[in-house]
């Protein structure tokens, strides 16, 4: 029983970290001379970068709130089994820790991606 525990600690850890590198990550999508991520759309100009944030779209907003609650939800479950893991009485169930799970990850497939509104990358068209 032990090692479920351990294992279940485990998990969680490795999630939480996985969720946030990924809302973190510095390159989505990488193009000849231009990146984009989740907060900045960067373009190479003569050696350097040149930085802007994300667009103010609807639904690049609504991706990044997704993104921050799943690391949210995900933190909160795992605060939540450490507690339940020290305080339940033997034979209990780890019912909000399997709330706050779902959650995070129900945040995080509604933020899987499908088609690109724009795949233009950068400053004004000419």
């Amino acid at each position: 029983m032990l090692l479920i525990l351990l294992g279940v600690l485990v998990l969680h850890l490795i999630i939480l970290v996985l969720l946030f590198v990924s809302t973190a990550a510095n390159a989505w999508t990488v193009g000849g001379t231009s990146s984009q991520d989740l907060w900045y759309r960067c373009l190479t100009v003569n050696g350097g970068y040149q930085c802007k944030p994300a667009s103010n779209e609807d639904w690049i907003q609504a991706v990044q709130a997704l993104m921050v609650l799943s690391v949210l939800f995900c933190f909160f479950s795992l605060i939540a089994f450490l507690y339940q893991l020290f305080r339940l009485v033997k034979g209990g169930r780890f019912f909000f820790t399997a709330v706050f799970q779902i959650l995070a990850s129900k945040c995080d497939l509604i933020v899987t991606p499908g088609p690109r509104p724009s795949a233009h990358v950068g400053g004004d068209k000419q």
